[in-house]
């Protein structure tokens, strides 16, 4: 596969975290997910989450959107504490937006539907929203299928109207869920662009979780590697396929990126 992302930034001159876990820990019963967990987000910056299955990758995610709350720690935005705030302030007031691994649209609407659908809650002034949904359509190439139910698109189509739909309100943050899960190779391509392209464009932080090691690595900045329940390595992807315990607790010996 042709390489994504021709550069890939390492030191920021002064960064801006936009989102951070700080010692955050949780258990379900008497099972620990997570312990202890700590890394931040920060605005220009491609991060990516890997790890074996049930590590606790989409629980960062329902942690950083709501939809459940540490046993410990804190989940902070833009240095605000915001562990007790509910979703639609997490959304609002700090412009989280969020693609999940399944589903996020509304089956038996249109492409175009979904979106004015949305668009109505988050954008007052119709003329504004009308632009929004045509700048979004034409952007993600959707203008062919707009009156197409979503339910009639293909996983790519699909995939980008998720995508379109979180992005209705000027995400700083994006996070993306198993983006490149159940996808053929020329799709996962164009998906790998949308995202390094949203970078340079808007200058949101994005954050993707995803099994798709190697192409996940193709797109991101810097990743974190989490292993029974801890983030057990971080850095560019040079850098964790160098790393040893990366190498033992995810990776492998024969494992290559590009």
């Amino acid at each position: 596969m042709a390489i994504i992302k021709k550069f890939r930034i390492k030191t920021f001159k002064k960064l801006k975290p936009l989102v951070g876990i700080k010692n955050v820990s949780l258990s379900f019963q008497k099972r620990q997910i997570l312990n202890n967990v700590s890394f931040t987000i920060n605005q220009g910056e491609i991060l990516g989450m890997l790890g074996p299955n049930g590590v606790g990758k989409s629980t960062i995610f329902n942690l950083i959107t709501g939809l459940i709350k540490p046993d410990y720690g804190s989940i902070i935005f833009n240095n605000i504490d915001a562990t007790n705030y509910p979703i639609y302030l997490r959304t609002t007031k700090f412009k989280i937006g969020y693609v999940p691994q399944h589903g996020g649209y509304f089956h038996d609407l249109t492409l175009s539907e979904n979106l004015k659908a949305i668009a109505e809650i988050l954008i007052k002034d119709e003329k504004d929203r009308l632009n929004k949904i045509d700048m979004l359509i034409a952007k993600f190439e959707l203008d062919s299928v707009r009156n197409i139910k979503a339910k009639f698109l293909s996983g790519g189509q699909r995939k980008k109207l998720v995508i379109a739909l979180a992005l209705l309100g000027d995400p700083k943050v994006l996070l993306l869920d198993e983006c490149f899960a159940a996808l053929d190779v020329l799709t996962i391509k164009m998906l790998q662009q949308i995202i390094v392209n949203l970078q340079t464009e808007n200058n949101i932080g994005i954050c993707i979780c995803d099994h798709q090691a190697r192409d996940l690595l193709n797109c991101v900045d810097k990743a974190i590697i989490l292993s029974n329940c801890k983030i057990i390595a971080q850095g560019t992807p040079s850098e964790l396929i160098a790393n040893n315990e990366a190498k033992s607790a995810y990776f492998g010996d024969s494992f290559q990126y590009n």
